[in-house]
C-alpha cells in the first residue's frame, strides 16, 4: 500500500496532468478541481487491490491535495520557481505519509526498518514506482532544476524533447537496472548529433545542456536503485 499510494501520486499529478490541463490549472480554480478529481480517481484505483474500505484516507488525500494546489493559485510566494515546486511536492508527500500512517499502513516510529521490508516484498511496486517516476515527473523535475539553476526562472515547457527525454529516461534506467552500463552513452548519442547543433545555435546551450545532465542523472540513479531491489 505504501508505494501504491506514492505511485498513485505520480500517476496522477504527473502522467495523468497533460500541458493543457496543467495550463488551466495555473490560471482557473476550475482546472485545479479537475486536476484534483483526477488525483482522487487514480488513487482510489490504487487502493482496490489492498483494502477498498481505505476510501476515508484516499478522501483526505484528495482533499489535501486540493487546498495545497489551491493555496498555489491565490498566493504566489517570493520565491524561486525550484524551491515552489519541491515545497510542492513535499507538502504532497506529507499528507500521503500521514494518511498511510493515519490508515495503520505506515509505523512513523519504525519507518526505515518497514521501507526496508517494502523494498523485500514488493519488488515489482518498486519497479513500477521508477519506471513512473522518470516518465513524466523527471521530466518535470528537470526542467525545475535546469531553468532554476541555469537562468533562475520558471521552465518553459513546450519544447519538443519531452517525448524523447522520457524515451530515452526509460532506456538508460533499463540498461542500468541490467547492468549494461556500456549501453547509456549510446542513448543520448543521437540527440547530441541532432538537438545539439540547433541549441546552440539558439543560443540555450546552457540549459539544454543542464537538463541533458539531469535527465541522464536522474535515469542512472532510479536504474542504480531498481537494480539494488
Amino acid at each position: 500500500m505504501i508505494i501504491a499510494m506514492f505511485l498513485a501520486h505520480l500517476v496522477g499529478d504527473y502522467i495523468l496532468q497533460w500541458n493543457s490541463l496543467a495550463a488551466w490549472k495555473s490560471r482557473a480554480l476550475s482546472g485545479v478541481i479537475v486536476h484534483c478529481l483526477v488525483v482522487l480517481a487514480v488513487t482510489w484505483l490504487f487502493i482496490l487491490p489492498f483494502n477498498s474500505g481505505w476510501w476515508p484516507w484516499v478522501l483526505v488525500i484528495g482533499v489535501a491535495h486540493f487546498v495545497i494546489d489551491a493555496i498555489q493559485l491565490r498566493v504566489k510566494l517570493p520565491i524561486p520557481e525550484l524551491a515552489r515546486f519541491a515545497l510542492d511536492q513535499l507538502a504532497h508527500g506529507v499528507v500521503i505519509t500521514l494518511a498511510l500512517a493515519g490508515g495503520g499502513y505506515l509505523d512513523l516510529g519504525v519507518v526505515v526498518q518497514s521501507s526496508l521490508a517494502v523494498l523485500q516484498s514488493d519488488w515489482l511496486l518498486i519497479y513500477l514506482l521508477g519506471y513512473a517516476f522518470v516518465t513524466m515527473p523527471a521530466w518535470v523535475l528537470v526542467k525545475f532544476t535546469a531553468y532554476g539553476l541555469v537562468q533562475g526562472s520558471a521552465p518553459q515547457f513546450g519544447d519538443s524533447s519531452k517525448y524523447l527525454g522520457i524515451l530515452e529516461r526509460l532506456l538508460i534506467t533499463t540498461f542500468v537496472a541490467v547492468g549494461q552500463y556500456y549501453l547509456v552513452p549510446m542513448v543520448i548519442l543521437p540527440r547530441l548529433l541532432v538537438e545539439w547543433p540547433q541549441a546552440t545555435s539558439e543560443e540555450r546551450a546552457p540549459v539544454y545542456l543542464a537538463e541533458l545532465l539531469a535527465s541522464v542523472t536522474l535515469a542512472v540513479l532510479v536504474g542504480l536503485l531498481l537494480r539494488l531491489v
